[in-house]
């Protein structure tokens, strides 16, 4: 695993011999610090060979959210900057990854993410036809609007992958609250839609094994019967 610098952002790099799928993950500095392990359980579930890049986020409410909303714990809103992000993940990061490890142009990309990331990991399925699958561990599909944009849109990959805690809609928060029927809602949409989806409930609340929650989307995407 190494660090270096892709488009100005500090990007964290782990690369098998002849990969055959990319991964990509917007990270905060926090998650950054557990990548090693969330790369190591990877490879524990799956044989599939692999470059995974984890791209840092500085704002994490501006620059993974697809709108603008008010806040829903302390008081910073949200921004719109899922825009930018996916737009230096599809015209900066992909090329940089091919080029540097002499990747096929149509090897498979899957994006994935963790919270607000996993939110924007599935709006980048909606918004663009570039990832082959997506991996959305824990998505904030509580965020305002989230439901109405998803009843009027279809996704481009035909894998999805989705996980919750078992306690995260078990919260005084009643914004927040309303991720479990959120997320049944989700998969039950995406399964009418003939998308391959997997809902995974996993033991905890929120803050309960990330890193192991986002290695298990990732590997449930690159399925060899898939790949």
């Amino acid at each position: 695993m190494n660090i270096t610098n892709i488009g100005g952002r500090s990007c964290t790099i782990y690369a098998d011999d002849t990969p055959s799928v990319l991964l990509i993950q917007p990270a905060d500095k926090r998650e950054a610090e557990t990548l090693d392990k969330e790369i190591a359980h990877i490879k524990s579930l799956t044989v599939m060979s692999f470059v995974f890049a984890a791209f840092e986020i500085s704002d994490w409410n501006s620059e993974l959210s697809p709108w603008e909303a008010p806040p829903v714990f302390g008081k910073e809103p949200f921004g719109k900057g899922a825009d930018s992000t996916l737009a230096y993940i599809e015209e900066t990061l992909i090329p940089n990854l091919q080029e540097r490890f002499s990747l096929n142009s149509d090897i498979p990309v899957v994006l994935g993410g963790y919270s607000l990331a996993g939110l924007f990991a599935l709006w980048s399925g909606y918004t663009s036809d570039r990832f082959t699958a997506i991996a959305a561990a824990s998505p904030s599909v509580w965020f305002q609007g989230w439901s109405e944009f998803t009843d009027n849109h279809s996704p481009a990959p035909n894998r999805i992958y989705l996980s919750l805690g078992k306690k995260e809609e078990r919260t005084r928060n009643n914004v927040m609250a309303a991720v479990g029927d959120n997320i049944r809602r989700q998969y039950d949409k995406l399964k009418t839609q003939g998308v391959d989806v997997a809902l995974d409930w996993n033991e905890g609340n929120h803050f309960t094994e990330p890193e192991i929650r986002t290695a298990k989307g990732f590997a449930w995407c690159i399925d060899t019967k898939f790949i």
